[in-house]
């Protein structure tokens, strides 16, 4: 089967939905299948060699108290049109198929069998383009959209408010051999301390002004104990510094970018795994990459979170933005070692049922299904009268 997978975001800026069509590019490719990752690009992609098509040069723009990186630009048609001639693809696997500019105009251009997979929970499908705007190009092009996945039952749920019809869930997957802990950890901070671990990027949405106010708790509780703070971000982190030396609090490490590879040690390290996000989380790939670590997990009670973490078993879940339970979530597991022990097994038997293989299996059973099946207007005749009247 030759296999288009599209990115909408920078495929050269680390990020979710860049690891998950990565993840699935190199699964493909094992299986015997011929596949091409679409994107737009900010710098030379490694290791994809022909495999990868640069389309459309990314911008970054603020979007839902983040920052997207994607391509605006209104001439991609010709480009476009000459991959998909050129490539002749059996399936075009479109990840947040209905965002500006590329995904979109993919949609548009394709004449094949399109599938998308819906990664987000709140926003808007479009993202600040304007309601007048996305309700127009959803209507223009959603009979196009052949299959629809989303990676969890919150983001089923967000996408179906503005794209309807019939959804599958299939998650995001892990690489069980990578996020292993048969890994040497980090020694600097093999010293005897608790160590409590925050990964991802500094932006407000991710709660770190939180785990500060709340490490300052546990800090006066268990003296001996360290925050190891591992993300890319530059204007935030200096604003988090200020905070962490305005309150005096000390053993707060702030790592920078962990590379790919690196990052497994981290969590080696890592006696507890902490995740304070304020939501806007379908997922949590990250709470599975420390599940898979062996790590038990203290996170905010959002619906992307408890889709993975059953709270008292894999971890403790606690009310967002609240760094008062925060404190009290984190301390309860810094001072039981056999809790700890218990609750991080329980994650890795979890974990072991998100491995790369068998999530890209269920992404390939489902295009085939898809392809043997009868065209979307028979099967979806709601979208029939949309369809043809627009």
């Amino acid at each position: 089967m030759k296999i288009a997978l599209v990115s909408p975001y920078d495929f050269a800026y680390p990020g979710g939905v860049a690891n998950h069509i990565s993840a699935l590019e190199h699964q493909f490719t094992k299986m015997g299948h011929e596949v091409k990752v679409i994107a737009p690009a900010s710098a030379v992609v490694p290791d994809f060699g022909d495999k990868f098509i640069p389309i459309g040069k990314p911008r970054p723009i603020p979007a839902s108290g983040s920052i997207i990186r994607v391509t605006i630009s209104l001439r991609l048609a010709s480009r476009i049109k000459a991959v998909l001639d050129e490539e002749n693809f059996d399936i075009i696997h479109l990840h947040e198929p209905f965002m500006p500019m590329l995904c979109s105009a993919v949609l548009r251009f394709s004449n094949t069998a399109n599938v998308g997979t819906f990664h987000a929970c709140q926003g808007k499908p479009g993202y600040n383009w304007g309601k007048p705007i996305s309700t127009w190009m959803i209507r223009r092009r959603v009979h196009k959209l052949h299959g629809r996945i989303a990676v969890s039952k919150p983001a089923m749920e967000f996408a179906s408010k503005y794209v309807s019809g019939y959804y599958t869930i299939i998650p995001n997957g892990i690489d069980l051999n990578h996020f292993s802990p048969n890994v040497s950890p980090i020694d600097e901070f093999c010293d005897g301390k608790v160590n409590i671990l925050f990964v991802g990027r500094l932006e407000k949405r991710k709660g770190v002004n939180y785990l500060l106010k709340a490490y300052k708790r546990v800090k006066q509780e268990i003296p001996n104990s360290r925050l190891i703070i591992v993300g890319p971000g530059t204007r935030l982190r200096s604003k988090y510094e200020k905070q962490v030396k305005r309150s005096g609090s000390k053993d707060v490490v702030f790592v920078g970018h962990v590379s790919y590879d690196e990052l497994p040690r981290y969590y080696r390290t890592a006696d507890i795994f902490c995740a304070p996000a304020t939501g806007r989380e379908s997922f949590g790939i990250i709470l599975l990459e420390a599940m898979a670590m062996g790590k038990p997990i203290v996170a905010s009670n959002i619906e992307g979170y408890a889709s993975l973490v059953t709270h008292g078993v894999e971890g403790l879940l606690v009310p967002p933005k609240h760094e008062g339970m925060l404190a009290q979530a984190l301390i309860t597991l810094m001072a039981s070692e056999s809790l700890r022990q218990e609750m991080g097994a329980r994650g890795r038997v979890k974990a072991a049922d998100y491995g790369w293989e068998h999530i890209a299996q269920r992404v390939l059973d489902y295009y085939v299904r898809l392809l043997s099946e009868p065209p979307r207007k028979k099967r979806f005749p709601e979208f029939e009268a949309m369809s043809t009247s627009v």
